[in-house]
């Protein structure tokens, strides 16, 4: 008996140790994932600032070191020098600011409107906005640039921007309209007891459960019109030029010059990582909001 009763805690003990040690080898392989993951995504914005710092002559070494073997600053003064960098960046800014602010302020009410009311062809509004976005925007370049052209809009910043709204407002209604849908209707109609109106309870009460999705859409819309190359580059001469047609520069019929264009991609960067900075918190639970409907 003693036997028994001593073997049978000797096993209850060893059966924790091979219990827990699955899911430590399973922590261990996401944590491995997910740092494979980190290294595949960070090397190229490493390779960027690495080869933007380093001498020009480092470039285009056919053995090129990992690490930077010099520090320079010389290349952030060439790309400053080959074109007219200030210019291109504000006219970035503006655009990009003007498609936040519109498609912001239009996809809420769009958004608040499908979500909210029931009104004939609902359904298909939804359907159309779900299309839009499936439709290549390589496909709607000659529609939009004849259209632009007849409405005179072609070669001004204002032409652009409602080039832009169209794929960008269609994504900020579908998101809205998420995060207003897992907003409960009761909240609302709590406040109009109380003696608000349909929009007072809006403002006081949606408004700002809303205001992390907002951001993270925001966020979102603002990356997609700075980042975007092509109608940039259809729609706009090159004394309109925007940021990213402006690192079309540095590829002449001599060659392209790697580490100018490499310094003026880090300053592009610049404006990105500053808002996401300033925005990270909001960002963070934008996009964690939803998730669980309670």
């Amino acid at each position: 008996m003693s036997a028994i009763t001593t073997g049978g805690p000797a096993t209850t003990a060893g059966g924790p140790a091979t219990t827990t040690g699955g899911p430590r080898k399973t922590k261990a392989g996401w944590n491995l994932l997910g740092l494979l993951v980190f290294l595949t995504a960070g090397f190229p914005v490493y390779w960027m600032l690495n080869t933007a710092i380093k001498p020009a002559k480092d470039t285009i070494d056919p053995d090129p070191s990992l690490f930077p073997t010099g520090f320079t600053l010389d290349n952030f003064r060439r790309a400053l020098a080959i074109a007219d960098f200030w210019g291109p960046v504000g006219r970035s800014l503006i655009v990009s600011v003007s498609v936040v602010a519109i498609g912001i302020v239009v996809g809420m009410l769009a958004a608040l409107a499908i979500s909210r009311f029931a009104f004939r062809g609902r359904k298909i509004v939804i359907v159309g906005i779900l299309a839009v976005q499936m439709v290549p925007l390589v496909a709607m370049i000659i529609p939009i640039f004849l259209l632009l052209n007849d409405l005179e809009q072609y070669d001004k910043l204002s032409g652009l921007i409602i080039t832009y709204l169209t794929f960008i407002l269609p994504f900020t209604v579908w998101t809205l309209r998420g995060f207003i849908v897992n907003i409960p209707k009761e909240l609302e109609e709590a406040a109009m007891v109380d003696g608000c109106s349909r929009t007072g309870a809006f403002i006081r009460v949606v408004f700002p459960l809303l205001a992390p999705g907002m951001v993270a859409t925001s966020v979102y819309g603002f990356i997609q019109a700075w980042n975007e190359y092509l109608y940039a580059l259809m729609l706009l001469s090159q004394k309109n030029q925007t940021a990213t047609v402006w690192l079309g520069n540095f590829t002449t019929k001599h060659g392209t010059e790697y580490a100018p264009m490499m310094a003026g991609a880090t300053m592009m960067a610049v404006p990105i990582v500053a808002l996401f900075l300033l925005v990270q918190r909001k960002m963070a639970a934008g996009l964690t909001a939803g998730a669980v409907k309670g």
